[in-house]
């Protein structure tokens, strides 16, 4: 199952688009929203990832970091970060294991067998690692609710 709220999300280490390793206990003290996305390049992962970015001065006003997470390798992360103007980091999953371990695995993902994708998902953690917030979504297709995002943000102290 995914991470709970009032649960402490697993940490983790992923290469950055930068080839960079990036833990999520290097955020401790902050509010984080792991945004987990299927793919670079495609539409409504692009049309996300870039209303993120469109929010990021809520986001900083709220001291809380975006993390997109994916299984794209850093390469195709780093031309679709610079394509976009995305302003915060992106993070490979390429090997998977955060997403078996969050339990948000897409299987045979499009109609590809034997390829597995992130399902799309959000989870806010407050400073200590603790997740506030949840969401996960079957479809796709489906955009996270953004103004839930910034309203479960501002109940964090």
């Amino acid at each position: 199952m995914p991470p709970k709220v009032g649960e402490e999300a697993l940490d983790f280490t992923l290469m950055n688009q930068d080839l960079k390793p990036v833990s999520l206990k290097d955020f401790r003290g902050k509010k984080v929203v792991l945004a987990f996305f299927p793919g670079a390049f495609t539409s409504v992962c692009t049309k996300e990832m870039c209303s993120f970015r469109d929010s990021m001065a809520n986001f900083n006003k709220l001291d809380a970091v975006v993390l997109g997470i994916s299984v794209n390798d850093p390469f195709t992360l780093k031309g679709f970060a610079e394509k976009n103007m995305l302003n915060f980091t992106l993070l490979s999953d390429y090997e998977r294991k955060v997403i078996e371990s969050y339990d948000i695995v897409h299987r045979d993902f499009a109609g590809l067998k034997g390829y597995s994708a992130s399902k799309r998902a959000v989870f806010i953690l407050d400073g200590k690692g603790v997740v506030r917030y949840s969401w996960v979504s079957e479809d796709p297709r489906v955009e996270p609710n953004y103004d839930r995002i910034l309203d479960e943000l501002k109940k964090i102290g």
